[in-house]
């Protein structure tokens, strides 16, 4: 009708229906050079079949209801009995029985396991993050438990099945079950040897009963926990099962559910223990080291996480551009535009590739790898997650005033951004791990500069990155103020190595003019414009 105002124009179509996978071209060709050719078909169909559901309007919408109706806390019964459980939206539970039956807990003995679970993270992520937060735990468990083959026998089964089950009920009636974990205490935080929860010997059989209170206790609706206290012989391991063998639920008194930033759908809890049930997990006073291979699984979960929310953003906001207009044109056709586009493309793909880099050696298992992975781990959980909030925040930018409002889901990606840097070990706690493995570990630093200096000659920039790097390496006086610099660099010059190495050569570029070469600026859309960035960003588009 003439002169209607509400006729809808230069208004962008919902990113649904679409292939999150097979869209993300730096993903697709990460687990591609990573893969035995053998496996190729298996991994490829079981991936697109993730990025098909996962980019399905249907289970996008259950990520938004599962992020606007957060968990409820029931402590009592009608009756006054306690209750302690956590009530979820329908859609919490489709979500995470879609990632478990996706294998998101089960790449232990599975082929390229950890690297085609990684890939899974990455684009399962981009449906709703905070579902990634019990797979995460249940998938990490697995190597702390191995230390007690008798509990690893009991467990593995469980934790690795492919079937979701919901209901409190023991786990030996379950085909399938969840974990979570309890370090962090309120006087303590990341300092876990100042832990004061005290675990009394039962008997000889390695039962002991807690008595505490964790500060942080994440999933507290699955079927069991690691957790750390004090034993007699110092700080040690627990299993915690959240039912008893006979049915009668363990106490696991939820105090209080925490009200976070982000990561809104999943339950985090303040939790008391007072006589509860628990089995010893490896030797008393060895907690630590018993449970920081679970530590080292969920800090590669943290890139992981990181990696999907960066390449959601940027696939949200080229898309936005492709069909926006403005000023005569599209808006990914305007210079200044297509260099921030450009620009936080090369970040999610340095991102996807470094994480995807990481699975594999995880895979691979051999001396050489898990040497990188020491050095590797915490200086690329250190800077992937801290660059996660800037660039979240710029892609939503790049959707103007839309960016800023909760229907096009760009604000509940900026509330997610800083989680994976804050949880599993802040900033300081993964640069000074990247020192311990400097000052402890000469083999780490070996490794690194092996996988590193496999791009040597190939690049200048990158050549000169990785002069300084040594020059910087040389000197450790003073290193601790100097720890988040240091691991800074690290990542970047092996984000570098891997991009020279296996990225088209316009987005090598590109990476190393704007991040190693001096050529680029603080923000975002800083890049030289003679680059070929038109590439670099129909490259980043995804398929609608």
């Amino acid at each position: 009708m003439a002169g209607s105002t509400h006729t809808v124009t230069n208004q962008v179509p919902p990113l649904v229906g679409y292939d999150v996978f097979s869209a993300d071209r730096a993903l697709a060709d990460a687990v591609g050079r990573h893969l035995d050719p053998a496996l190729r078909e298996e991994v490829l169909g079981e991936l697109t079949a993730l990025g098909r559901t996962s980019g399905s309007a249907q289970v996008q919408d259950w990520g938004r209801l599962a992020n606007e109706n957060p968990p409820r806390l029931v402590t009592h019964d009608r009756y006054g009995n306690r209750a302690d459980e956590v009530e979820f939206h329908p859609s919490w539970h489709r979500l995470l029985g879609k990632g478990v039956s996706a294998g998101l807990t089960a790449a232990w003995g599975r082929p390229a396991g950890h690297l085609r679970r990684a890939a899974a993270f990455v684009v399962w992520t981009q449906v709703e993050a905070g579902n990634g937060c019990p797979l995460s735990m249940t998938h990490a468990a697995v190597p702390a438990l191995r230390t007690d083959p008798d509990l690893a026998a009991e467990w593995e089964p469980r934790l690795t099945s492919m079937v979701y089950d919901s209901e409190l009920r023991p786990a030996h009636l379950k085909a399938g079950a969840l974990f979570g974990m309890g370090m962090t205490e309120k006087q303590g935080g990341s300092d876990v040897r100042a832990n004061r929860t005290s675990a009394r010997p039962l008997a000889e059989d390695g039962t002991y009963e807690l008595t505490g209170h964790k500060w942080f206790c994440s999933a507290p609706m699955s079927d069991g926990f690691l957790v750390l206290a004090q034993a007699p012989g110092g700080l040690t391991c627990f299993l915690v099962p959240r039912v008893l063998g006979d049915g009668t639920r363990n106490v696991f008194r939820i105090q209080r559910l925490k009200d976070k930033l982000g990561n809104r759908s999943n339950a985090s809890a303040e939790v008391e223990f007072e006589g509860t049930w628990a089995r010893r997990v490896g030797e008393e006073g060895r907690g630590v080291r018993t449970i920081i291979e679970m530590v080292a699984a969920t800090r590669l979960d943290c890139v992981l996480g990181s990696a999907g929310l960066m390449r959601q953003a940027v696939a949200q906001a080229v898309h936005h551009c492709t069909y926006r207009e403005a000023f005569g044109g599209k808006l990914v056709d305007k210079p200044l535009m297509r260099n921030v586009l450009a620009d936080l493309s090369l970040e999610s793909e340095a991102a996807t590739a470094l994480g995807l880099r990481l699975a594999a050696a995880c895979d691979d298992g051999g001396e050489q790898e898990r040497a990188l992975l020491r050095i590797a781990l915490p200086a690329a959980k250190y800077w992937v997650t801290k660059r996660c909030p800037p660039l979240a925040v710029e892609a939503a930018e790049c959707l103007g005033g839309n960016g800023y409002v909760e229907e096009s889901a760009m604000p509940r990606l900026v509330r997610e951004s800083p989680l994976n840097s804050i949880w599993e070990g802040a900033g300081n706690v993964q640069a000074l791990d990247v020192l311990r493995a400097l000052q402890r570990e000469p083999g780490a630093l070996d490794a690194y500069l092996r996988e590193v200096g496999q791009a040597r000659g190939a690049d200048h920039r990158l050549d000169g990155a990785i002069k300084d790097l040594l020059t910087e390496l040389a000197d450790l006086e003073g290193v601790e103020g100097r720890a988040r610099r240091l691991a800074e660099r690290l990542a970047l010059v092996l984000q570098g190595s891997l991009l020279v190495r296996f990225a088209p050569p316009q987005v090598a570029d590109a990476f190393c003019a704007g991040r190693l070469g001096g050529d680029g600026g603080a923000a975002f859309g800083t890049l030289p414009h003679t680059l070929d960035l038109a590439s670099v960003v129909e490259r980043a588009r995804p398929v609608s």
